[in-house]
């Protein structure tokens, strides 16, 4: 029993940090990268609806993506959708077939503001590791009856050991991102 109940928050804790990781993905470095759209939601025909799914992204060059809509009815929607998207600071331009995204260089003080947006979201996704860490921790003491002391104890070790482990993945992450984000 107590084996389930670590082996679903060891599942969830891992869902969690490759959220944390997409998240972090979403962060502009100095260079371009198709997945800083990977959460745009374009409003098409009403309905919210990811970029991927209205649009190819390619990386022609380091600082510049070019998004190719399915359906060119959808084209301002999606320069729309691409400048509305906050803490990224691009002005895309639309040329009747194409979206042009050009990135512009990143100030010192702006790498800065990416390293702090990047630690809070870090810090959320640590939040959640732990909240999964306490739901679990109250499923193993609701246990206290069918299973002994000394299982509960050692259920409990490795649930800390496992929360560790993945508050310990989440800073790797997080120390990876800030890197590349500080490198000029």
């Amino acid at each position: 029993m107590i084996a389930d109940v670590l082996a679903d928050a060891g599942a969830r804790m891992d869902r969690a940090v490759e959220a944390a990781k997409e998240d972090f993905a979403t962060v502009r470095t100095g260079r371009a990268n198709p997945q800083l759209f990977q959460k745009v939601l374009v409003d098409y025909y009403g309905t919210p609806t990811p970029l991927a799914q209205l649009a190819s992204i390619n990386n022609p060059e380091a600082r510049t993506l070019i998004v190719t809509p399915y359906d060119k009815s959808a084209l301002k929607a999606i320069e729309q959708a691409i400048r509305d998207i906050p803490n990224l600071g691009v002005n895309p331009t639309n040329d009747g077939n194409i979206v042009r995204v050009t990135m512009p260089e990143l100030t010192e003080e702006r790498r800065k503001e990416y390293v702090k947006l990047t630690r809070t979201k870090g810090e959320d996704a640590k939040v959640h590791v732990r909240g999964i860490r306490r739901k679990a921790k109250d499923d193993i003491d609701a246990l206290k009856g069918e299973v002994g002391e000394d299982e509960l104890s050692r259920g409990e070790k490795e649930l800390d050991a496992l929360t560790r482990a993945h508050v310990d993945a989440i800073d790797e992450a997080l120390k990876r991102k800030e890197a590349e984000l500080l490198e000029v």
